[in-house]
């Protein structure tokens, strides 16, 4: 997922930025709230964690033309602004989320996946791939319109596989998806949970390919 971080801390940003990229997400920084307005006037991201407190243009201000230009994309605000006032305005203003300085490394990482979660299936009732259907208000799976029994684990992680079909996802992601599901899982073990999907999939339309030292990508068989 390709996320603009918009923070003028250099060592705030600069450690959010390893940290997100160590989860596998591509992250452009941006410090200056003008900057950023001209890099979202431009570019497409799957979601922008937005200060406030920005040279030449408040966050607040980046956050109301972003969306008065008709983007929905997830925005959400870190900020050292307290209050229910500023929280409540942020959010009137069109934000997703709201999380205050100083804050925890692991909420910041729920919360954004929490985001990207919605963004990508927004309100959508299924998810087809081939004969494949995925219902994630019920987070039931069908082939062929026969439901495949498969269990938590393996539906987290077939998932995550559908929210990124096509492209690679590697282990760290998996694992780091299964953890905030309170799976803790070891590499080993996440083989198992991968080979055991793939049988369970066998009569569908779609494989789940390794690419070794990469990850898995989901596609087509």
């Amino acid at each position: 997922m390709k996320i603009l971080l918009v923070e003028d801390d250099n060592f705030l940003s600069h450690g959010l930025q390893m940290a997100l990229q160590e989860t596998g997400h591509a992250v452009e920084l941006s410090k200056d709230g003008a900057e950023a307005d001209l890099l979202l006037a431009a570019s497409t991201y799957d979601l922008v964690v937005l200060d406030l407190e920005l040279p030449h243009m408040d966050g607040l201000e980046v956050l109301q033309r972003l969306r008065k230009r008709g983007h929905s994309t997830p925005v959400l605000i870190l900020t050292a602004r307290e209050g229910v006032k500023n929280r409540v305005q942020g959010l009137d203003l069109g934000a997703n989320d709201y999380l205050t300085k100083p804050f925890e490394l692991a909420e910041l990482e729920a919360r954004i996946r929490a985001l990207l979660r919605k963004e990508h299936w927004g309100n959508q009732t299924e998810i087809v791939h081939g004969n494949l259907r995925f219902d994630p208000g019920g987070r039931r799976v069908y082939v062929d319109e026969e439901s495949v029994d498969l269990s938590v684990r393996e539906i987290t992680v077939l998932e995550l596989l559908l929210r990124r079909a096509g492209r690679v996802v590697n282990k760290d992601q998996l694992l780091d998806e299964l953890a905030s599901q309170e799976f803790e899982l070891t590499y080993n073990a996440l083989e198992i949970v991968m080979h055991r999907l793939r049988k369970k999939l066998e009569r569908s339309q779609l494989s789940i390919r390794t690419l070794r030292g990469l990850g898995y990508v989901f596609g087509k068989a």
